[in-house]
């Protein structure tokens, strides 16, 4: 782990754009239990590919995109229960960080995991996610 003072500004990267911190266990069980809606996660992390592409590109994608009903984030390496917790609502998929997953309606329906994101750049990541936010969290039209 890595001292506090060192990741607050990469926390507050993703805190102030309103996506809520979960720190422990107890936490994400409250926020990712079943009900209906949409609800983003990230598990954040120290990483350059963090840095540089993934939380940029969540601040461009929330900028345009449709936003989930939720949004919460982990940070791998840091807060290991809740990162690992987070992990587990991510059913069929292996840990990976940074990721950024949409739940809706409690089951899994996109991942975007590390892999997506270390050898891309934030404005090709960002893209990605807007379309998979417009796709999984749009409202369905009135009648």
């Amino acid at each position: 782990m890595y001292p506090e003072i060192m990741v607050i500004p990469m926390r507050e990267e993703l805190t102030r754009l309103g996506i809520e911190e979960l720190k422990t266990s107890e936490e994400v069980d409250r926020a990712l239990k079943v009900q209906p809606g949409t609800t983003m996660v990230i598990v954040n992390s120290i990483c350059g590919c963090a840095a540089g592409r993934m939380r940029p590109a969540v601040r461009m994608a929330l900028e345009k995109a449709t936003h989930p009903d939720k949004a919460f984030t982990v940070f791998a390496g840091q807060d290991t229960e809740a990162t690992e917790r987070a992990r587990s609502y991510f059913t069929g998929q292996p840990p990976s960080s940074p990721s950024i997953a949409i739940l809706r309606d409690g089951k899994l329906v996109y991942m975007m995991p590390r892999r997506d994101i270390e050898s891309r750049e934030a404005p090709a990541i960002a893209a990605d996610l807007k379309a998979a936010l417009d796709k999984f969290c749009a409202r369905p039209a009135s009648v």
